[in-house]
C-alpha cells in the first residue's frame, strides 16, 4: 500500500505574481515563518497583526465608545470628595496661607463632580459626602488658636461658621443635581412601563 506524504498544507496554492521568482515549498518541519523563500534566499515573513481585546467587562459586552463618563460608587465618591477637597485646600493654603475663596470655589467644582458622576443608585452619597469632606479639610488644614481637641473643636466650629456660605452653597448644588437625575430617572422608568 502507497502512502503519499504532503508536503504542503491543505487548500489552494498560492502562485507567485508574475516576473516573480517561484516559491519554493518547503516540507512540514518547517516553522510557519519560513514557509516562503525565494530563489535568491531572502525570506518572505508575513506582518503579524494581533487583535486585543479592548474590553475589561464581562465578555459579550461591548462598551459604547465616546459614552457616559464612568459612574462612582458610594465608596469612591466619598474618596474623591476627600481626596479633592484636601487637595484644594493644601494648594489655598499653601498659595494664600489660608482656606478661602479658592477652597470655596473648589468645593463647588468638587460638589459638581460629584453628583454628577455618582451611580443611580448611590445618589444620596454626593450630598453627604462633600459635607464631611469639607469638615476634614477643615480639620487638618484650618488655623487652630489653641492646642488640645477643645482648640480643635473651637477651630473646626468657627471654620464651618465662617465658611458656611461655601458650604450651603455645594451641598445645595450637590442636593439639586441629585433630586433631578433622581425624578429623570424615575421619569424615564415610566415611560417604559407605560404606568
Amino acid at each position: 500500500m502507497e502512502q503519499s506524504i504532503r508536503t504542503q498544507p491543505p487548500g489552494p496554492r498560492r502562485r507567485p505574481p508574475a516576473g516573480a521568482a517561484e516559491a519554493a515549498v518547503p516540507g512540514p518541519a518547517m516553522p510557519p515563518d519560513t514557509r516562503l523563500r525565494t530563489l535568491s534566499g531572502s525570506s518572505a515573513v508575513p506582518r503579524l497583526r494581533l487583535k486585543l481585546p479592548l474590553q475589561f467587562g464581562p465578555p459579550g459586552r461591548e462598551r459604547p465608545r465616546g459614552g457616559r463618563p464612568a459612574r462612582l460608587t458610594a465608596v469612591g465618591t466619598g474618596l474623591l470628595a476627600v481626596v479633592g477637597t484636601l487637595a484644594v485646600a493644601a494648594v489655598d493654603r499653601v498659595l494664600f496661607d489660608g482656606l478661602g475663596t479658592l477652597f470655596g470655589l473648589g468645593y463647588l467644582v468638587i460638589c459638581f463632580q460629584l453628583a454628577v458622576r455618582v451611580r443611580l443608585a448611590d445618589l444620596p452619597a454626593a450630598p453627604i459626602s462633600g459635607p464631611i469632606a469639607f469638615a476634614a479639610a477643615l480639620l487638618l488644614l484650618g488655623p487652630v488658636s489653641s492646642p488640645g481637641v477643645t482648640g480643635q473643636v473651637l477651630a473646626l466650629a468657627t471654620g464651618l461658621a465662617l465658611r458656611a456660605g461655601w458650604l450651603f452653597s455645594g451641598t445645595g448644588l450637590a442636593v439639586v443635581i441629585v433630586a433631578a437625575r433622581f425624578l429623570a430617572q424615575r421619569h424615564i422608568r415610566r415611560g417604559r412601563t407605560g404606568t
